[in-house]
């Protein structure tokens, strides 16, 4: 007697465990990203887990793709709070606009981006961030960055090179 009400538990255990797992995967998805900051020394990152807004009610997945794009680049050029050890853009940057294109993700960024000379291990750490937060988005692999609607060669100190799509293989 015992046998079949052990086997019907087993059963009820393992159909359950199933439904669960069933729902559970076919849930929105992840309501959170990872943002990058570089710390002083160039070399190494701070990840971040941030919160993102749920995707919406009739929000396509291209238009949840551009959301997540602005949103990461937004939350990497505004740095990391002030007790945290870390490069940051020069004040008053902002992300002017994002978007996608295929792997490539645009970033154009104010002109205060330009502001002052601050060498290759500051540019190199702030653009690192924001490599590194974009690309950790599914489907991106690269970042072209535009200053103030416009392609450059470098930022006006000439220790960064802008006018090619960057990737994390170049750091």
């Amino acid at each position: 007697m015992r046998s079949p009400r052990v086997f019907f538990l087993l059963v009820l255990l393992i159909a359950v465990a199933a439904i669960a797992w069933y729902f559970a995967s076919r849930a929105a998805p992840a309501d959170r990203i990872t943002v990058y900051y570089t710390k002083p020394d160039g070399a190494s990152e701070i990840p971040w887990t941030i919160s993102v807004r749920p995707q919406q009610n009739g929000e396509s997945g291209a238009q949840r793709r551009q959301y997540l794009v602005l949103y990461a680049a937004s939350q990497a050029v505004a740095g990391p709070s002030a007790q945290v050890a870390a490069l940051r853009f020069p004040a008053g940057t902002q992300v002017l606009a994002a978007g996608v294109d295929g792997t490539t993700a645009t970033v154009d960024l104010s002109a205060d981006v330009g502001a002052g000379q601050r060498g290759a291990t500051i540019e190199g750490g702030e653009f690192k961030s924001l490599v590194w937060t974009l690309t950790a988005l599914p489907g991106i692999d690269s970042v072209q960055v535009t200053v103030a609607g416009r392609k450059i060669a470098s930022l006006p100190g000439g220790s960064f090179e802008l006018d090619e799509p960057l990737r994390r293989s170049d750091w």
